[in-house]
């Protein structure tokens, strides 16, 4: 499946579920075949930031219980893979950003098991 395809289905799923696309991290060829593609105007990335990447993965977050926001990071791939994580509203963006980084890290860590 196209990566163009499959930013549309798993955002349409998420979306649905309350789910917010923040970030979208792309490898190098795959931004690039991302934007030679005739629709990728059409993409539904709303105002998620594009950023260079190692992996193809999509950031989603929403409000979760006791105040908290959950963030969820979704490998952009056929075979369904994320890894989840809640956050205090106390926390600072830095915090947020270093716990991220590592998630991201794990989810690299992952694909060679996978």
């Amino acid at each position: 499946m196209k990566p163009s395809d499959l930013i549309r289905q798993t955002v349409g799923t998420y979306k649905k579920h309350g789910w917010q696309l923040r970030y979208v991290l792309l490898r190098p060829q795959t931004s690039a075949e991302l934007h030679a593609e005739p629709g990728f105007d059409s993409l539904p990335l709303g105002s998620a930031k594009l950023k260079e990447a190692l992996i193809d993965a999509l950031w989603f977050s929403r409000a979760s219980h006791e105040r908290r926001e959950a963030w969820e990071l979704r490998l952009l791939a056929e075979n369904p893979f994320a890894l989840f994580e809640t956050f205090e509203e106390d926390e600072t963006e830095e915090q947020r950003e270093e716990m991220r980084s590592e998630m991201e890290a794990k989810l690299r860590d992952q694909l060679g098991t996978l």
